[in-house]
This record gives C-alpha cells, structure tokens and sequence, in this order.
C-alpha cells in the first residue's frame, strides 16, 4: 500500500510561488513501475489532474493552463515528488493533492481511474 503526504500549500499572491511537497512512502513495493500525479479540486468544481510524472524514467505530462508554469519533479531517492508553482494565478486556488498508480506514464494517461492511493490534500489559495 502506497501512502502519500503533501505538504507546502498555502496563502499566494497572483504571480507569486509555492512549491508543494509529497512524501510517497511503499513499505512493501518499490515504486519504480510507478507514475505519481498531482490532482487538483476548486470549490464547486470536479478534481482535475495537474502534473504527472514516472518515477522510473521522469517523463512528465502538464495540463495545458499549466503549462509553462508548474514544474513536477521527483528527488533521486524516488522518496519525495515536488510540484514547483511559478506565476500564480487565482484560477489556480485549489485543494492539490498527490496521487499514485501502478504502470507507465502513457497507461496511467488514458485512465485517470488507476490511481487509487491518495493524500489528503493542501490547500493553495491565490489571493492578493
């Protein structure tokens, strides 16, 4: 079982920055047939995926509005996924949340179903 922590959210001016954390732990598995994901929900609106990554390869996947401004990256330990938030916007105020499944980047892609281990969740609030 697959456990996860995220940490880093918090209070943002529009333009500003956060970097979020997740503390991927597998006591029993080793992750690196493994894709982490960050997820993230507004109010009154249905969770939507964010950033992606492979532990295995890094390969990585954006969604679009985030493109360009969101970095995803894992350190080499493969213990700790990181989601760097450069130009923030208000749109982007949101509960984030980290999120693992078994198989390849392109599998995990086409299903958003798979991951079935989650954290629960920082909050990230863009405000002035």
């Amino acid at each position: 079982q697959v456990q996860l922590v995220e940490s880093g959210g918090g209070l943002a001016q529009p333009g500003g920055s956060l970097r979020l954390s997740c503390a991927v732990s597998a006591p029993r598995l080793g992750l690196d047939y493994y894709a982490i994901a960050w997820f993230r929900q507004a109010p009154g609106a249905e969770r939507e995926p964010v950033s992606c990554i492979s532990i295995r390869d890094g390969m990585t996947w954006y969604r679009d509005p985030v493109k360009g401004r969101f970095t995803i990256s894992k350190d080499n330990a493969k213990t700790t996924v990181y989601l760097q938030m450069n130009s923030l916007k208000s749109e982007d105020t949101a509960m984030y949340y980290c999120a693992s499944s078994d198989g390849a980047l392109w599998r995990v892609l086409k299903d958003w179903n798979r991951f079935d281990s989650w954290g629960p969740g920082t909050q990230v609030t863009v405000s002035s």
